[in-house]
């Protein structure tokens, strides 16, 4: 299951940094995790500094 990125989000860039599989790029407001590249590896949520990518 793909992660998404939630409103918590702050717009910082640092999951996009770590996102093994670069699914992850800043959307209009917040940042967007694209679900069929996602490998579920969760490494975007362990550096956000708000919490905001969250497993689905």
């Amino acid at each position: 299951m793909a992660y998404k990125i939630t409103d918590e989000c702050i717009s910082c860039g640092a999951c996009e940094a770590e996102c093994p599989v670069s699914c992850i790029s800043a959307g209009d407001a917040i940042y967007t995790i694209d679900a069929d590249s996602c490998i579920d590896c969760g490494n975007c949520a362990n550096v956000c500094p708000v919490g905001a990518p969250q497993g689905e």
